[in-house]
């Protein structure tokens, strides 16, 4: 789950991470309110949208007076902002981060995340801040610096100064950096965090070190007991059928192609999706059922892929372990006749009670084409699907 800027900033600023002073707001008039209380010679105007890449964008403006501040904000608010991020459809700006400026001497970047390959938690940064991460570790990977942490001992004070001065951080703010970068990982452990990122993290030429940015993003899994960040969740900025499939305990991810997908499993799913594509077609989705699926939770699935309009088929591919074919043919014929199901539908079972649920399937009199294997399923719907699209 991922939060605002503002929102990783009021996080960090409760473990002692030193930030800008700033105010979110909803509307161009609340925007110059708090500007006015802010009361700086210089006042950053920032979109709150999930998504990096703000300032090319145009999303984040320098404001020198309150008549900029109104102008930045009407400008901002309610704009679609497109970065890489985002995707073409980019998102709508609904709030504003109305921050005091500082006198910015150096950038750095700093983040921590989860290393699946090593199974643990790295601090990474780099002297090149203020730029994507990405783009650093693609063309001068030698500017990056890290820092593994052993999970039962957790990040140490001499690791956080091996990574300062690895950084060229100026020797009179090294401590400071030190505790910042504990902070920050007491943080990053105590809210089941996935990333937690400050890109820039700055030093002034007061000799004070500030978080400029704040980039949150928390393990799922863990959220049942992390309820004040459960709180802060904005559903404007997640896809609908996202939201919707959460709600029942569905696995689903939109995509951008033409085949919907529902599958129990997601190792099944990820290579559903393979077979597809190396059969020359697209995914519309990852769905992934779970184990314990019911005939309501298929019809429900079933809902979620055909409102995604660019579905033009459906391949259905489930192994019955835990969960039974037949209860999966229910669900699939229950869900077929509730939408009144038009495009091409193909169906693989195999597992548990295989038998009863292929007979359900072939004596429903619906139009539902029977796949002997995933290689098979993959095959006949992009093939179906590609004759739909020919016919029309």
């Amino acid at each position: 789950m991922n939060i605002h800027e503002y929102q990783g900033k009021n996080i960090l600023r409760q473990y002692g991470v030193n930030v800008p002073n700033g105010h979110v707001a909803y509307s161009i008039d609340e925007a110059v309110e708090y500007a006015k209380r802010i009361g700086s010679e210089v006042t950053v105007v920032k979109a709150q949208i999930h998504a990096g890449g703000r300032g090319k964008a145009g999303g984040v403006k320098v404001a020198h007076n309150l008549d900029e501040v109104r102008a930045y904000a009407k400008e901002i608010l309610g704009k679609v902002l497109v970065t890489p991020q985002t995707g073409p459809e980019g998102k709508e700006v609904k709030r504003l981060l109305i921050e005091e400026g500082c006198n910015i001497d150096k950038e750095y970047y700093l983040g921590l995340v989860l290393d699946r390959n090593l199974s643990k938690i790295v601090l990474m940064g780099s002297e090149e801040g203020g730029m994507e991460i990405e783009e650093v570790a693609a063309e001068t990977p030698e500017k990056i610096f890290k820092e593994v942490i052993d999970p039962a001992i957790g990040l140490t004070g001499f690791q956080a100064r091996r990574l300062a001065f690895n950084l060229n951080f100026p020797n009179k703010v090294i401590n400071k950096v030190a505790n910042l970068m504990l902070n920050l990982y007491q943080a990053f452990i105590d809210k089941d965090c996935m990333v937690a990122e400050i890109n820039p993290l700055v030093t002034t030429k007061e000799g004070n070190v500030l978080a400029l940015d704040a980039k949150m993003n928390f393990d799922g899994n863990a959220l049942y007991r992390q309820k004040d960040v459960l709180e802060l969740r904005d559903l404007d900025e997640e896809d609908r059928n996202e939201i919707e499939a959460s709600k029942y305990d569905l696995s689903y991810i939109q995509l951008d192609g033409d085949i919907g997908c529902m599958v129990n499993g997601a190792g099944l799913a990820m290579a559903t999706m393979d077979i597809i594509k190396y059969e020359g077609g697209n995914p519309a989705n990852f769905l992934d059922v779970g184990g314990d699926a019911t005939p309501e939770k298929v019809a429900e699935a079933f809902k979620i892929i055909l409102s995604d309009p660019k579905v033009k088929g459906i391949l259905v591919n489930v192994f019955g372990g835990i969960m039974k074919c037949d209860y999966i043919a229910q669900g699939i014929i229950a869900a077929t006749k509730q939408f009144d199901l038009k495009i091409p539908l193909v169906v693989r079972l195999e597992g548990t009670n295989v038998d009863i649920g292929k007979k359900l399937l072939n004596e429903s009199g619906l139009n539902i084409t029977a796949a002997d294997s995933m290689g098979d399923g993959a095959k006949k719907i992009v093939n179906m699907v590609k004759e739909t699209v020919k016919q029309k």
